[in-house]
């Protein structure tokens, strides 16, 4: 099962990186990618939340959210391309 389409991250990889010792968002974000892709997490960030802690045996309210990191929005590619015009 896909819980993330951007970056194509399962449950299987979910899964084996909390059995790797990865139990929270920020940490499973840099091992699987999650979060990362064109939606930032904005699309799965729950279902990964979830998975982590059905996997850890944690209530998904315990685990802190991950660092966002700019750009948080996409930048138009018109925006790039009249900045080499100048």
């Amino acid at each position: 099962m896909i819980l993330c389409r951007c970056e194509d991250v399962t449950l299987a990889d979910v899964q084996r990186a909390v059995k790797l010792g990865y139990r929270d968002l920020e940490e499973v974000k840099r091992y699987t990618g999650f979060g990362t892709g064109p939606c930032q997490g904005k699309e799965c960030l729950r279902e990964i939340a979830c998975a982590i802690a059905t996997a850890a045996g944690r209530d998904p309210a315990t685990l802190a959210p991950f660092t966002s990191r700019p750009p948080l929005s996409p930048t138009e590619l018109g925006v790039l391309a009249a900045a080499s015009r100048k």
